[in-house]
């Protein structure tokens, strides 16, 4: 059985360096990260599932730390001092908390000697090639996303200075207007040139600011909870290689009485990994499908907003504009309401 399952195994690994030599890193920083990656999740002792009973039906493998009147470090007696439900409960959640740091420590262990072996050439991983293409097509896509992120929030700090700088030359002009006999009209006309510009500069903002927000949403939930995922995925792919990788010791060692016992454990412990492994794998293929959907339905969108409202502002088609925010159902805040300005968060 063991033989069947690691050849099967065997049909995904990738020698990372054929030689066994160590390799030039692309990064200097990349096995510190992947380093603090498996030591980030420690182990939970705030959960226990102890409730009566103790640990095991008794306190085996605890060290009482009382001295005897004497101090001579003997154990005292079970007699001098009998314990109540309450102690064997404490003891029971002490034991079960003692067991998962002392898994968490064995998995830690692991997991960091894998990943060493494999950074340093001497050892195989597990490799989906076409996934992992997705993934880092992904990572490369969510970069590119931020930097028009960013140019989008630019632009929208840019038109709202342009705003207050035209509502403020409108303003002026009106004053002039009236001050000014002989160059009323020049003044006055020039006046409702800049109001009618920043009237139409308050709708290109809305059409904006509406494609950064949507922008927005797409790069910080969207796609940033598909990458949690393949977090979660890598770290099992590390995990299903570590065991994978000492079941195969396993299996190349003595076969006794005393081993078979270990091996049967490994196996099992491995299964379960590989289970595991498989399901976020899956997870992943399903959840890399979605968001390509979901991104192209709504850059189609976004984008063809941004394209009709731009275009309609510098034609300085005032009718269009409007309509490309009915299209999108792109309210603007009324006249006079309370600001926050456009420049706040989405």
């Amino acid at each position: 059985m063991t033989d069947g399952i690691l050849g099967k195994a065997a049909t995904m690994e990738i020698p990372i360096h054929g030689n066994g030599e160590a390799r030039q890193l692309p990064e200097d920083d990349g096995l510190e990260q992947d380093l603090q990656q498996v030591m980030v999740s420690g182990p939970n002792l705030n959960e226990t599932s102890i409730v009566s009973g103790g640990y095991g039906g008794s306190g085996d493998g605890l060290i009482p730390t009382e001295l005897d009147p004497l101090g001579s470090g003997r154990h005292p007696s079970h007699s001098t001092t009998p314990s109540g439900p309450g102690d064997e409960v404490a003891r029971g959640i002490a034991g079960e908390k003692f067991d998962i740091v002392k898994k968490w420590g064995i998995n830690t262990y692991k997991c960091t000697k894998q990943l060493l072996s494999e950074r340093f050439g001497r050892g195989s991983r597990t490799v989906d090639l076409e996934l992992e293409l997705q993934i880092e097509l992904l990572r490369e896509t969510k970069r590119k996303y931020e930097s028009v992120l960013q140019l989008g929030r630019a632009l929208t700090a840019h038109l709202y200075s342009l705003l207050q700088t035209q509502h403020a030359l409108g303003d002026a002009f009106a004053d002039l207007s009236q001050k000014s006999p002989e160059l009323q009209e020049e003044f006055g006309y020039n006046a409702e040139t800049q109001k009618l510009l920043c009237k139409n500069g308050e709708t290109l903002l809305g059409a904006v600011n509406f494609f950064v927000s949507s922008i927005n949403t797409l790069v910080t939930k969207t796609m940033e909870d598909t990458l949690m995922t393949v977090k979660q995925y890598e770290a099992a792919r590390l995990e299903y290689d570590a065991y994978r990788t000492d079941l195969e010791e396993l299996s190349l060692g003595p076969r006794d009485a005393g081993t078979r016992g270990r091996l049967e454990s490994a196996q099992a412990t491995f299964q379960a990994h590989r289970d595991k492994y498989e399901k976020l794998r899956g997870d992943v293929a399903i959840k890399l499908k979605f968001l390509e959907e979901n991104k192209i339905k709504v850059m189609h969108k976004q984008l063809l907003l941004f394209h009709n409202a731009v275009s309609a502002y510098f034609a300085g088609n005032q009718k269009q504009l409007e309509q490309t925010l009915q299209q999108f159902n792109i309210k603007l805040r009324p006249p006079g309401a309370e600001k926050p300005s456009w420049l706040e968060e989405q």
